[in-house]
């Protein structure tokens, strides 16, 4: 069967892909050789496509890691397709430009809860131009005016009449129809799905054991391997012996890789027990004798010195240093972690005229790159496939792509199919944590209680520098990730001023869960609670004291306060507490939509 688009390559490239708010209009780029030429009848755009089963396949550009967007995606595509929603199905994209993140620039991936506001614009036209490309079909077949027909829960329906056809039976007519440049949106009193409870799309398979997580993958002939590490970072292998884990039943070949060395078996115990049995020398490096101790005195010293500007309104010193009462405070919080549930892994078949690799990612793009680098591939030779992510919280969006090209070089070296496992213990120790950061607090009081001087420094390694989005986030001296939740605090202080220190340690680290939030959040709402104890007044009063200058913020602190019956007796041996924190901020993320300008 062909499908028929009747708008060419040439033409879509110069008008029909739009992006932020825009819509990507047209069949994919190697459409057939993604799902077969025969996989659908009706392909609108590269979001959409419609069998004669009446089957609507949402084409899902984002990685799903627990956070639902396998079905909020679909729900936002089905809302304007009027789609039936017992007749949607889920399928992970392939890596192509028609699915790169809106606000990062040429990338695909998943992240910073950008991924239902980036995308809202986009999928709501690909749904509506569907809707629209399925009416007229109707409407030629009936030859009656598209004005007088609908569609509705998979169907198109001629208003006042008994006609109706289901999107199934419409799609080759729909497949020759031309794609809509005016294409109007619901309004939101119109919608049926979005905003309403609505069970998930991949709750059914998780629950019968059907999801395909990254670590169930299976190929024919495939090996598994596990890698044995440097325990300093920042080490390197100076020589190994590998009798005892050649003799282990199951281990087929122990290969060196410029991360270690890969003890590759018929399963996972045998390669375990393989690279248990290593005898291994290794040059630990500059970081041998690390202390975390001298890293924090480190940090101290520096806190007590001006850092990098990130915000500066009025003269803080000067209102600290005349203040009524000044407080202070130092915070400290410890590199973390990911702690995903599923451990990092990734299957790679090399072939030399191509690869495929499944894997849970949050960055398709540079992952896929990447291996390509490593195998020596061109990058439309590599393919990813998306399997569901047992958590990701950032540690799958990693900008060095530090497990896939790994895995990438033991195929390489094997030369078969081989699935790369890391251990709970890898993981933990495999570095790529959110950074220890040093907080260093100071504030004044006036002898009403009132806030009149803020001085809030911070030291903490940067999570983008070296990274390709480094250019993007920051902006003379300061990576924005680091003060976010700091230097737009809603609080109004007529002096104010965040400084940064970012110094840097050979220690690996990236965006963790809620990236600068997570800890400028617990210290900053942590301080106002001792300025509220310091000036006499009750926590929740007097925060709403100082947010005179952002109404929504205060709204929210006072709707929560109601909720919580703030002020009431409480049980004996209870306390209770309250803070306000705006992460991800869409006004304050949308300064920052100049993304990485190209990922070779």
């Amino acid at each position: 069967m062909s499908v028929i688009i009747n708008i060419s390559r040439r033409d879509f490239l110069k008008t029909g892909a739009m992006i932020g708010g825009g819509l990507m209009l047209g069949v994919f780029p190697r459409f057939e050789e993604a799902y077969g030429e025969s996989a659908a009848a009706f392909v609108p755009n590269a979001f959409i496509r419609i069998g004669t089963d009446d089957i609507v396949t949402v084409i899902v550009n984002k990685s799903e890691m627990g956070q639902g967007v396998y079905t909020s995606i679909p729900m936002v595509v089905a809302e304007e397709l009027e789609a039936d929603w017992s007749k949607v199905r889920i399928e992970p994209a392939p890596v192509d430009p028609a699915y790169n993140h809106t606000v990062w620039g040429p990338i695909q991936g998943t992240g910073g809860s950008t991924s239902t506001w980036t995308t809202w614009d986009q999928l709501r036209k690909a749904g509506a131009a569907a809707r629209m490309m399925l009416v007229q079909a109707a409407a030629e077949t009936w030859s009656v005016d598209p004005l007088t027909c609908r569609a509705e829960n998979g169907f198109v329906i001629q208003t006042g009449t008994d006609k109706k056809l289901s999107f199934g039976k419409l799609t080759e007519k729909a497949a020759q129809m031309n794609v809509p440049q005016d294409i109007p949106l619901k309004k939101p009193e119109e919608y049926k799905l979005i905003g309403k409870p609505i069970k998930r799309l991949d709750t059914p398979d998780k629950s019968m054991g059907k999801a395909v997580f990254g670590i169930d993958v299976k190929r024919p002939d495939m090996l598994t391997a596990v890698v044995a590490r440097c325990p300093v970072f920042g080490g390197k292998l100076k020589s190994f012996d590998d009798k005892k884990a050649q003799a282990v039943k199951g281990v087929k070949s122990i290969v060196q890789i410029p991360t270690g060395v890969a003890v590759v078996a018929d399963n996972f115990w045998a390669a375990k027990l393989g690279r248990d049995a290593l005898e291994i020398v290794w040059d630990e490096g500059p970081l041998s004798g690390f202390d975390t101790k001298k890293q924090r005195e480190e940090y101290a010293s520096l806190s007590k010195t001006p850092g990098a500007v990130a915000r500066k309104e009025g003269d803080a010193e000067a209102a600290l240093a005349g203040a009524k009462k000044r407080i202070s405070a130092e915070y400290e919080v410890p590199y973390l972690a990911h702690a995903t549930m599923e451990p990092l892994n990734a299957v790679v078949d090399f072939r030399k005229d191509g690869c495929d690799i499944w894997t849970g990612t949050q960055f398709q793009t540079i992952d896929r790159n990447s291996a390509a680098e490593v195998l020596g591939l061109k990058q439309e030779q590599v393919k990813i496939h998306t399997t569901y992510l047992g958590g990701g919280f950032g540690r799958r969006a990693n900008p060095h792509s530090d497990f896939v090209s790994e895995a990438a070089h033991v195929a390489k070296a094997v030369k078969k199919p081989v699935k790369v496992m890391w251990t709970r213990e890898d993981d933990i120790k495999g570095g790529y944590y959110r950074p220890m950061w040093y907080d260093r607090m100071a504030a004044g009081l006036d002898e009403s209680g009132n806030l009149t001087g803020w001085k809030h420094t911070i030291v903490g390694q940067s999570i983008i520098a070296g990274t390709a989005f480094e250019n993007a986030l920051v902006k003379e001296s300061i990576d924005e990730t680091s003060v976010e939740g700091a230097q737009d605090i809603p609080y109004d202080v007529p002096n104010i001023i965040v400084d940064l220190h970012s110094p840097k340690y050979p220690i690996p680290v990236q965006w963790w869960r809620s990236v600068g939030h997570s800890h400028t959040a617990f210290v900053v709402e942590t301080f106002i609670d001792e300025a509220a104890y310091a000036a006499g007044k009750d926590p929740y009063e007097f925060r709403r004291g100082l947010l005179s200058k952002d109404p929504r913020t205060k709204a929210l602190l006072e709707l929560v306060s109601q909720k919580a019956g703030w002020g009431s007796p409480l049980p004996k041996g209870r306390g209770r507490g309250i803070a306000v924190h705006k992460s991800f901020r869409r006004d304050y993320i949308q300064r920052r939509e100049s993304g990485p300008e190209q990922f070779s």
